[in-house]
C-alpha cells in the first residue's frame, strides 16, 4: 500500500509539473505574444512577464516590439530624362498588432517580401517623375516624404508601424557611369582647348605689345643718346677751341701724343728716326731746353 501510494503521489506530481510547464510561459520586455488555440488566435499579450494559458490546448507565438529594419533589394529606375539609377532604400517599422500581421502577412519572411515590393514600388513611381540633378537637390527629401506617407496609410492594413524611410544611396549603371564619366572628360578635353587657344592668343598678343614697346623704347633712347652724343660732340669742341685758343703749340702737340698713343695701343709697331720732331721734343725735355709755351 505504502510504495502503490509514492507511486501515485510521484505520477501526480509530474503530471502537474508537466501541466504546470505548459500552462505557463513568460514575455519579454521586447516581445509581445499571440496565443493561439487550435491556431486561432484568441488574445494578444502585450505586457511583460510570467503568463498563463491553457495546458496543451493554447500555444504562443513571439513578435518583437522592437523598431526593425527593411531592407529590400536594389533596384534599376528609369528617371524622367531617361537617365537610370540603381536606388538602394530600406524602411523601418516596428509591429504594433500581432494579429493582423499574422494574418495578413503569416511570416516575416512574406511580409519582408510583399511589403518590400511596396516600398520599392514607391520609390520607382515618386523618382521616377525627377531628373537626375534633383536627387542632389532638396527634391530628395520631398520624395521621401511621400513614399512614406503612402505606406504609413498602408502599413495599418499589415498591423504594423511605418517609423522611417530613407535612401541609403543612389548609383549609376556601369554603361551609365561610364557614358557619363566620357561626357565629362570629353567637356573637360575641349574646355582645356579652348584655355589653351586663350593663352595662346593672350601671349601671342602680349608679345605684340612687348616687340612693339621694345621698338619704341630703343628708337626713344636713340634719338635722346644721339642728342646728347651731340651736345657732348659740341661741348667737346667747345673745351677744345677754348684750349687751342690758350696755347696752340701745346694743344697741337696734344693732339699728336693722343693719335700716336690710339696708334701704340692697337699693338703697332713704330719705326722712328731719332731726329724726329718726338725724340726732339724729348730731348729738350731732357737738357732742361724746351721751348717757351
Amino acid at each position: 500500500m505504502k510504495r502503490s501510494g509514492l507511486f501515485i503521489l510521484a505520477v501526480i506530481v509530474a503530471v502537474s509539473g508537466i501541466c504546470a510547464f505548459s500552462a505557463l510561459y513568460t514575455v519579454r520586455q521586447d516581445q509581445q505574444a499571440l496565443v493561439l488555440q487550435f491556431g486561432n488566435p484568441v488574445h494578444v499579450e502585450r505586457t511583460p512577464g510570467l503568463k498563463v494559458k491553457l495546458p496543451f490546448l493554447q500555444n504562443v507565438e513571439y513578435y518583437d516590439r522592437r523598431i526593425l529594419d527593411l531592407d529590400p533589394p536594389v533596384q534599376e529606375v528609369i528617371l524622367a530624362d531617361q537617365k537610370r539609377i540603381n536606388v538602394d532604400a530600406f524602411a523601418r517599422y516596428r509591429i504594433v498588432d500581432p494579429l493582423e500581421f499574422r494574418k495578413r502577412a503569416g511570416t516575416d519572411a512574406n511580409f519582408r517580401q510583399v511589403f518590400g515590393g511596396r516600398l520599392n514600388a514607391g520609390i520607382r513611381s515618386e523618382i521616377g517623375k525627377i531628373l537626375l540633378p534633383d536627387m542632389l537637390t532638396d527634391k530628395r527629401a520631398q520624395i521621401m516624404e511621400r513614399v512614406a506617407n503612402s505606406l504609413r496609410t498602408q502599413a495599418p492594413e499589415f498591423g504594423v508601424e511605418v517609423i522611417d524611410i530613407r535612401i541609403g544611396r543612389t548609383d549609376l549603371p556601369e554603361a551609365t557611369s561610364q557614358a557619363v564619366f566620357n561626357r565629362m572628360r570629353s567637356d573637360r578635353i575641349a574646355e582645356a582647348a579652348e584655355l589653351r587657344a586663350k593663352g595662346e592668343e593672350q601671349k601671342t598678343r602680349i608679345q605684340a605689345e612687348a616687340e612693339r614697346d621694345k621698338v619704341i623704347i630703343l628708337a626713344e633712347a636713340r634719338r635722346k643718346s644721339e642728342i646728347l652724343r651731340g651736345e657732348g660732340d659740341g661741348e667737346r669742341t667747345r673745351v677744345l677751341n677754348g684750349a687751342y685758343g690758350k696755347d696752340a703749340e701745346f694743344f697741337d702737340f696734344y693732339r699728336s701724343l693722343d693719335a700716336l698713343g690710339a696708334a701704340l695701343n692697337e699693338g703697332t709697331s713704330m719705326v722712328l728716326s731719332p731726329n724726329s720732331e718726338l725724340f726732339q721734343f724729348f730731348n729738350a725735355l731732357k737738357d732742361g731746353t724746351t721751348r717757351a709755351r
